[in-house]
């Protein structure tokens, strides 16, 4: 597609990656986004690759939604792990104007997109639990029996709810940037204004992306 784009005489593309890809990576996603990084490069076209940690907010937000609608309906939530690993949640709106305002750049950029907050992910469920009154307790598991659990759970949602590549990126915080954030949508204030509404459905990434529609 980046070759197809320079054969029409595209002048610049804004790629959004993930943050730390790494082509030596043992998770197949994270080394897949590194690939696709190589290949833009390779094409000689100048770029903006963008790097973002974890979405939230917006029409299609997905994990996040769906661990609140998961508090809110299982009387126990499981967490993988401790949860001392740390994430650096990002506004969608916040993506949205680091990626116009790195296509107007003249140069090659590589920018992380991370907000202003950094905290435990143990931290953030906690957020979550009391901003939607939920009182379950939350249990560590080791991270093959969190991905059984989510196996079931995916059997009875008819979806991938977590996948093990996920749960191992996420435990080795590689949802964290190490650069200065560029977001500026602080998460705990998002989800006190939208506490009432996040979780109240589950999000089904499978049949977003995937329904066959009349």
């Amino acid at each position: 597609m980046f070759f197809a784009a320079k054969r029409a005489g595209v002048e610049r593309v804004v790629h959004v990656s993930i943050t730390n890809p790494s082509i030596d990576s043992p998770l197949s996603y994270f080394r897949g986004k590194a690939l696709v990084e190589s290949a833009l490069v390779q094409t000689g076209l100048p770029y903006s690759i963008i790097r973002p940690t974890w979405l939230f907010g917006g029409q299609r937000d997905v994990l996040l939604n769906n661990i609140a609608w998961i508090l809110r309906r299982v009387p126990v939530f499981a967490m993988p792990g401790t949860g001392r690993y740390p994430v650096q949640p990002v506004h969608v709106e916040d993506l949205a104007r680091i990626c116009v305002q790195a296509a107007q750049s003249r140069d090659d950029l590589v920018l992380d997109a991370a907000g202003p907050e950094r905290m435990a992910f143990a931290e953030l469920v906690a957020l979550v639990q009391a901003a939607i009154g939920s009182r379950g307790p939350v249990i560590p598991l080791p991270p093959a029996m969190m991905a059984a659990a989510a196996r079931v759970l995916g059997l009875l949602v008819g979806d991938v709810v977590l996948t093990s590549d996920e749960i191992t990126g996420l435990m080795n915080g590689l949802l964290v940037s190490h650069a200065p954030p560029r977001g500026q949508i602080r998460f705990s204030h998002w989800l006190r204004q939208y506490a009432a509404t996040i979780g109240g459905t589950y999000a089904n990434e499978l049949q977003r992306h995937f329904a066959v529609r009349p």
